[in-house]
């Protein structure tokens, strides 16, 4: 399947995503298929060329600093000339101004194309957002501008060694001088931290301002590179070679605060959404790309038959095709997933309900992104048999370049604790209502789908019920688990007639009983 397929395919994915109507604009259908197909060309031209040279050649680190694959310099530029930085970002500060959903059409394609390079990208895009919302005047004007336009690049500076996804137990320090505030401490995990792509990066860290414990200390700054912020080694990874994976440094370090002191959680998240949105693009692009490998595989590949009779493709044998439509099915329905909580996301600021429906499915389509990319490469790898295990095909390397995609931004179970814990049971339920209201809509008409959601239903009210937050916890996997199965349910109905939504609603009910016994085992 070519880019211009996949561009074709999310078109049609948005006609029938019922809130892009309400978020397209001026964006008729000619304007959408002209920026897509542009979509198309740039990834498929410009950017998968760097692919496989970056996983060989990777990023190197030499004297406290980073060098990344020299491909990547020309590559940058292209995107940077072709507004695509700066596409969802108001044209106030040089953006397109076009919706979020059109970074989540337009983006998968790209992370088809080379996940390790567009690692720089997302990182300074996210920032852009978040200076754009919370900085001071002085501040946003002064480096959003030069985000979008590309000239700057920026990262989110979270994890520490002795803080991960334990956030309030940050130790990195913020101290207040006549000359303003420097930071001291070492963040790690910083993808692009560092390197030679552009000569200014500004870090969106979080430190601690005062004595109150475990998130309320924490404030928002963006530091510089400079004096005062030292590389100091890169990890040997996996996968995604090409994407430097950052220790920094930070010892007085001059750092400017955004937004209000003792906010910088609540206010990160304006990045940390987005970011979780990329991720999910990442796993739909790289999904498209293995199962692209697969199909042209089975197409091609001759074995097996009548011994009388020359080869037959091996797309001809039953379990073959039963594979394919297995990948393509996950594909079919994720796509339309992504887009539903890109075109909520859209509407949230003037819709209360949308607001907490948004923060409802993005663990959902964060977490599910990530894996579909890892299964999608693990069974495009066996419809190779032992060629797909080889560096001939691209598939081992999106194996292990998509691993971390369930890691980074919140591994799973950072993301059931969120989906049950916060977005569930948090709001008293209403965010749960939300979809449960949406769903009967639309499923209505189908009966098995219904069915599905009705299963959930009773399920989630036992699970809500449970006394026992301790139990609630070990839950949470499953909780999110069965959302998904319900999800892929109702949006299943948007293509209803396709043999990719019979296969999903073969096994559905099965799967949704399989997660709620597991939801209900003993507590080990």
């Amino acid at each position: 399947m070519t880019y211009r397929h996949d561009a074709s395919a999310m078109m049609a994915a948005l006609a029938v995503t019922p809130n892009w109507a309400r978020v397209r604009g001026p964006i008729d259908d000619e304007t959408l298929e002209s920026i897509l197909t542009e979509a198309a060309k740039m990834a498929e031209g410009v950017v998968a060329p760097l692919d496989i040279p970056a996983d060989r050649e990777g990023a190197v680190f030499d004297a406290g600093s980073v060098r990344v694959p020299a491909v990547y310099h020309p590559a940058f530029d292209a995107l940077v000339e072709g507004g695509w930085l700066g596409l969802e970002h108001p044209e106030d500060f040089g953006g397109m101004g076009m919706p979020l959903s059109m970074f989540a059409a337009a983006n998968p394609l790209f992370e088809r194309a080379c996940p390790a390079f567009m690692m720089a990208v997302g990182g300074t895009r996210s920032a852009a957002l978040l200076l754009a919302e919370w900085a001071e005047p002085a501040l946003r004007d002064d480096w959003v501008p030069a985000l979008v336009a590309g000239e700057r690049c920026a990262t989110i500076c979270i994890s520490e060694p002795g803080a991960g996804s334990d956030v309030g137990r940050i130790r990195t320090k913020a101290v207040k001088d006549a000359d303003g505030w420097s930071v001291s401490g070492q963040k790690i995990w910083i993808s692009f931290g560092d390197h030679d792509i552009r000569e200014r990066i500004g870090h969106c860290l979080l430190a601690r301002t005062g004595d109150a414990p475990g998130t309320r200390g924490l404030s928002l700054f963006l530091v510089e590179r400079g004096p005062g912020v030292t590389c100091e080694r890169i990890e040997e990874k996996m996968g995604l070679h090409g994407s430097p994976t950052c220790a920094l440094q930070f010892d007085g370090a001059r750092a400017q605060l955004i937004g209000e002191e003792g906010r910088g959680l609540p206010q990160l998240f304006t990045m940390i959404r987005h970011m979780r949105l990329t991720v999910a693009c990442q796993g739909l692009g790289t999904a498209l790309k293995c199962y692209d490998v697969a199909a042209t595989h089975a197409a091609d590949r001759r074995q097996g038959g009548n011994p009388k009779e020359p080869p037959v493709a091996i797309i001809e044998h039953p379990d073959v095709r039963r594979q394919l439509i297995a990948m393509k099915s996950a594909i079919d329905i994720y796509r339309l997933a992504l887009l539903e909580a890109a075109t909520a996301a859209d509407l949230s600021a003037e819709d209360e309900d949308l607001a907490r429906f948004t923060a409802w499915m993005l663990p959902l389509v964060k977490n599910f992104g990530a894996e579909l990319s890892f299964d999608t490469a693990g069974k495009a790898i066996l419809v190779l048999g032992g060629a797909g295990f080889t560096k001939d095909y691209t598939l081992e390397q999106s194996l292990r370049d998509s691993r971390v995609f369930a890691i980074y931004e919140g591994t799973t179970g950072m993301q059931g604790q969120d989906f049950f814990l916060r977005q569930t049971l948090g709001d008293g339920g209403k965010a749960l209502q939300s979809f449960l209201t949406r769903a009967r809509t639309e499923c209505a008409a189908h009966p098995a789908q219904a069915a599905v959601i009705e299963q959930f239903a009773r399920f989630m009210d036992d699970a809500m019920a449970e006394p026992d937050r301790t139990r609630q916890a070990w839950m949470a996997d499953s909780v999110l688990r069965a959302g998904w199965v319900a999800v892929q349910a109702w949006l299943s109905t948007r293509i209803a007639d396709t043999p990719e939504a019979r296969h999903f609603m073969a096994s559905a009910s099965a799967q949704l009983a399989m997660h709620i016994a597991t939801a209900q085992a003993p507590v080990a």
